[in-house]
């Protein structure tokens, strides 16, 4: 027996859409240890990518832009399952179609919409999966490890991240009111997704990363994919309402030798 002691137990991961995805590594690493995982996608054709990484998983279709889908889909799986020990949210938006922009050009409606999916989507699976997770059940949602860092290129996704670990404290708070389900975010710092990719200038944010880490090694989404499954355990069952950082210490590295010297090069250069 697994020390996460979920064997049997039954995961929705919302988000998986290829072997790079975080969603796709928590559930890797739920059923290693014997879990059962049910994977919730957007529309048919992510169905089908989906079904070639986990041929064995149950798929159900649900656009969480659209609430309606989110209740029917809570519907199906209380009638079938009857209910589950966890749930992870691995879902964000943005449209960068029109290229990088100053923040302040932020538009209404793109932000909205991220809003929308990267965050609210989590309030709305929380309220429509009351009845089906069980009363010890376990909440992730992927956030990201700093989000008053105000990195250019990442523009408005960074308040949407912060409004969701709020949003995470909130519902931790109001269904202490009547179960032990926890709500726990992940704070991960830069991973190489296919998500990510999509991101202006993200690559060259990816390599100086690397450069700031303790072990000079990016982040593997492979290790957020463990911590997922260890929050989603009965193991992580003291930690309730909580940004759980991940970043291979970068957060504490600012002043890495090696990178201070290279920016003084830099600046000696620039000046010549």
């Amino acid at each position: 027996m697994s020390f996460l002691n979920i064997e049997n137990n039954k995961f929705l991961i919302f988000g998986a859409a290829n072997k790079r995805s975080v969603a796709y590594h928590i559930s890797k690493k739920l059923e290693e240890n014997g879990a059962i995982t049910i994977h919730s996608v957007q529309n048919e054709k992510n169905a089908e990518a989906v079904a070639k990484l986990f041929p064995s998983c149950e798929i159900q279709i649900c656009d969480v832009e659209k609430e309606e889908q989110v209740y029917s889909l809570a519907s199906r799986i209380k009638q079938k399952h009857g209910e589950l020990n966890g749930i992870a949210h691995s879902l964000a938006y943005a449209n960068y179609s029109e290229g990088l922009k100053p923040f302040y050009e932020t538009r209404k409606k793109d932000f909205l919409q991220a809003m929308d999916i990267s965050c609210f989507s989590i309030i709305s699976i929380a309220n429509a999966f009351r009845g089906v997770l069980n009363r010890d059940a376990s909440v992730i949602a992927i956030s990201i490890s700093s989000t008053n860092m105000a990195v250019e290129n990442y523009g408005y996704m960074a308040p949407v991240k912060a409004a969701l670990d709020s949003a995470i404290c909130f519902l931790a708070k109001s269904f202490s009111n009547f179960s032990n389900i926890r709500f726990n975010t992940i704070a991960a710092s830069l991973l190489k997704t296919s998500a990510s990719a999509g991101i202006p200038g993200y690559l060259d944010y990816y390599e100086f990363a690397a450069k700031l880490t303790l072990r000079k090694k990016n982040l593997m989404t492979e290790e957020v994919g463990s911590l997922g499954a260890f929050l989603l355990s009965p193991a992580s069952s003291g930690i309730n309402a909580q940004r759980v950082v991940i970043d291979a210490g970068m957060s504490v590295n600012y002043f890495d030798n090696e990178v201070m010297k290279l920016a003084a090069i830099g600046a000696k250069k620039s000046s010549e």
